[in-house]
């Protein structure tokens, strides 16, 4: 049995429908199993990190899990639930603001994302880290201005990412849960080209028929807003993340291909898929 843990987040639910696909068997973890809405041939348990008492269920009888894990959340009690359970494998969906042997880390994001790594690697489970920097569902964010014109505002428009397909990583993770041969990897996961945040506005537009217009805005003010709603370090540590990127192309690598047998889908197969989130 393969368990995906944060079943109904992007990566957890595109993770399910992989192994489904498989014909694996998968049982998908959530706090809230009536609205999960995912597919058949799933076996859908409730469960909750901050709650440890519903754990021990829902790691009966799993050989692998992957963890899509809400920043800041607290791993020890999974951890010594799947270590009880008899769990042998976990597949860690990390970041790639990760620097490998830094400490401390250069940022709060980095730091976060570190120390869960130590943990598991520390539980005496095989591990596997998929690290992603700036997913190609970042570009939702855009949506939410499409409604009011042709004119797309973003602080560094000229910060190039090699945005990554989350069903890219989905395959990557459920070939690596029910294959195995990966313990004690960590893989960056790019997707197959570097782009700006204008270059993506540009490509969308094509995709939606429409032409776009990209304003660059001050970063701080809308760090300012942001603050209001989110954590403060956090949004920091990602602006900063954001001015690096400025400038010069973002790494990319053959991963993805590596480990699926395909090439990594590119931005515009993204915004094609994805039509409809953008649709007025």
């Amino acid at each position: 049995m393969y368990l995906v843990i944060g079943a109904t987040a992007h990566f957890g639910r595109q993770t399910v429908e992989e192994l489904v696909a498989a014909a694996a068997p998968v049982r998908a973890l959530t706090r809230t199993p009536e609205q999960a809405a995912l597919p058949d041939g799933t076996e859908v348990v409730h469960g909750d990190l901050t709650k440890p008492e519903t754990l021990p269920a829902a790691l009966a009888g799993v050989e692998a899990a992957i963890l899509v894990l809400q920043y800041g959340m607290d791993v020890a009690p999974l951890l010594a639930a799947a270590e009880a359970a008899g769990v042998r494998r976990l597949v860690f969906l990390s970041s790639g603001a990760v620097v490998p042997e830094a400490e401390p880390q250069p940022d709060v994001i980095a730091q976060y994302h570190r120390d869960v790594e130590r943990a598991i690697e520390a539980s005496g489970l095989e591990w596997t880290f998929l690290r992603l920097l700036f997913p190609a569902i970042n570009s939702l964010t855009f949506g939410m201005q499409l409604h009011g014109g042709d004119v797309i505002r973003a602080p560094y428009t000229q910060a190039a990412f090699s945005a990554v397909h989350e069903r890219d990583v989905a395959e990557v993770a459920a070939r690596i849960l029910t294959g195995g041969g990966h313990d004690g990897r960590a893989y960056d996961l790019t997707g197959p080209e570097s782009l700006t945040q204008a270059q993506q506005v540009r490509i969308l537009g094509e995709t939606l028929g429409r032409s776009f217009t990209v304003e660059d805005l001050d970063p701080q003010p809308v760090l300012e807003q942001m603050s209001q709603f989110m954590d403060r370090q956090f949004l920091t540590a990602l602006f900063r993340l954001m001015a690096e990127a400025v400038g010069k192309p973002a790494p990319v690598n053959d991963t993805v291909e590596q480990i699926t047998g395909h090439p990594a889908r590119t931005y515009a197969e993204w915004t094609a898929e994805h039509r409809a989130d953008f649709a007025n």
